[in-house]
């Protein structure tokens, strides 16, 4: 009889042990696919807003002449990492992959940019290089980036800062037409463009030199 008592209560032991793992495995699975939902609504979310905000400005195209100069001041590497903010029709990202090597990142919010920029990466046979995304500029993370290329306007350079103040050292920041206020460039060059005015381009490396630091230590 106790033999019978034993086994009898092993089995009911077996019995709840497994109902209680099953439940377990159930419940993690319930969390899991909760987890995932909300990682894919958030994901869905961010796109939404993106394509409901208007560009910040309207696109002009940077000369090619002023593109290689915003890239030679940068002194752009080979395998180094190039981000545009606000990529037009891509052209950055393309002539860093195609004169200079380099891997390359565009980012626009508007989706005709997009389209545009995906067909030049294509037609300049890039595709293993240069990735465009759509997104909003300043809600990236753009720590991965050695060089990052500007033409946007003052204002928004500005808004900027708090995402390029947290770069690692020794990121080169170029900006065509238009200057960072409060923020020392270490190079300004001027470009001549052929029936054209001259276009001054503003190099900037990471850490950022803010001027009222400048003025306070002088």
């Amino acid at each position: 009889m106790r033999l019978f008592f034993g086994t009898q209560f092993a089995i009911r032991t077996a019995v709840v042990m497994t109902a209680l793992f099953g439940a377990a495995l159930v419940c993690q699975a319930q969390k899991d696919t909760a987890t995932k939902k909300q990682t894919t609504t958030k994901k869905d979310t961010e796109k939404q807003e993106t394509k409901k905000r208007r560009p910040d400005v309207i696109f002009v195209p940077t000369p090619q002449v002023v593109v290689d100069k915003m890239l030679e001041l940068a002194k752009v590497k080979k395998g180094e990492v190039v981000y545009d903010l606000g990529c037009g029709d891509g052209r950055i990202v393309v002539t860093a992959a195609k004169k200079f090597g380099a891997k390359g990142k565009g980012f626009d919010i508007d989706p005709q940019r997009i389209k545009e920029s995906l067909e030049n990466v294509k037609k300049n046979k890039v595709e293993d290089k240069v990735e465009i995304i759509e997104a909003d500029i300043f809600k990236l993370d753009l720590k991965e980036a050695d060089v990052i290329t500007l033409y946007l306007l003052p204002s928004l350079n500005v808004k900027l800062i708090p995402q390029l103040d947290k770069l690692k050292p020794g990121v080169r920041i170029v900006s065509h037409d238009f200057d960072m206020q409060g923020v020392k460039p270490d190079q300004e060059v001027t470009v001549e463009v052929e029936d054209d005015r001259e276009r001054p381009v503003y190099l900037w490396t990471t850490p950022l030199k803010k001027e009222k630091e400048t003025k306070a230590s002088e």
